[in-house]
């Protein structure tokens, strides 16, 4: 069994917590997601099986989307809800101010990774370390807001939809837009609405995904390997090659069908054997005039 699931993670789950479960319905080990969501958020949650999973670091590389609800005026230790309220303040901002700040934040920014989270410091996850009470340094991040949306104004709350780079936390945007506007914030409600090219509409529960594997439909959700790469120019081997493929050794583009010669550039290919089999990607050497794989799922 292999390919990509678009699972809705729903609430009170932890990624791993998903991962789990998925290894249990599918009977399947190999299995890993490609980005972590808070227990208490919702959403997309692309989930990888079998050969797939060398897929992960990928899809988890590909702009985020969310929408999220941000709280005026209160500070929590966990920059979200789910945390112990530490502050309370009067929320004295007028609309046009509130957008006008909200927007600042559009483009790159440095962003400093909430104590609250799974990255790791000498080898430590921060979440540990700040439920033993202890804080420790941690250096700010580029990352992108590539659209800000504002859905809703209703002081002290604010609706936004959040189109991102990988990395970033929007925990973090909602606190750093409550100290900009001088009376704190945090998170109080967050849906990943899309994953790279993955989106909620079409997601399956894990209850769903249950379902179609008792019924044997599992396969019909599944999506295979090969589709992620659709924008990538697809190559064919000639038969007498496809050994040589499915080894991942170096082909010239004499062993293309005559098609793919014409249609394969000087960049990536989409590589299969002659009975359709999807190979892998491999990468025109213009030194040597060959192709080389690059990630091979064969």
């Amino acid at each position: 069994m292999d390919g990509i699931l678009n699972i809705y993670k729903e609430s009170g789950y932890t990624s791993f917590d998903v991962v789990a479960k998925l290894r249990r319905i599918l009977n399947q080990k190999k299995i890993g997601h490609t980005g972590t969501l808070d227990p208490a958020a919702i959403g997309v949650l692309p989930v990888c099986v079998g050969k797939a999973t060398k897929l992960c670091s990928l899809l988890t590389d590909g702009t985020k989307t969310y929408e999220t609800v941000l709280l005026l005026g209160t500070i929590t230790d966990t920059l979200d809800m789910e945390g112990q309220v530490i502050k309370t303040c009067p929320v004295e901002c007028t609309n046009t101010e509130a957008e006008r700040c909200v927007m600042s934040f559009l483009g790159e920014q440095e962003q400093i990774p909430p104590m609250y989270s799974a990255l790791k410091v000498n080898g430590k996850r921060l979440y540990d370390l700040a439920r033993a009470g202890v804080t420790v340094e941690r250096k700010p991040r580029k990352v992108v807001f590539y659209e800000l949306d504002i859905l809703e104004i209703n002081l002290p709350r604010i609706r936004l939809r959040v189109k991102c780079s990988k990395g970033t936390y929007i925990r973090s945007l909602c606190n750093d837009i409550g100290e900009a506007l001088g009376c704190g914030g945090c998170m109080e409600k967050l849906i990943r609405t899309g994953s790279g090219g993955f989106s909620i509409e079409s997601a399956l529960t894990l209850s769903e995904v249950e379902k179609l594997m008792e019924a044997g439909g599992i396969e019909k959700a599944l999506i295979p390997v090969d589709k992620i790469f659709e924008n990538i120019p697809k190559a064919v081997t000639l038969p007498e090659f496809d050994k040589t493929v499915r080894n991942g050794g170096k082909i010239a583009r004499a062993a293309f069908d005559s098609h793919s010669r014409s249609e394969a550039g000087k960049g990536d290919v989409r590589l299969y054997d002659s009975e359709g089999t999807f190979i892998g990607i491999y990468s025109f050497m213009p030194e040597s005039d060959m192709f080389r794989p690059k990630k091979i799922f064969y």
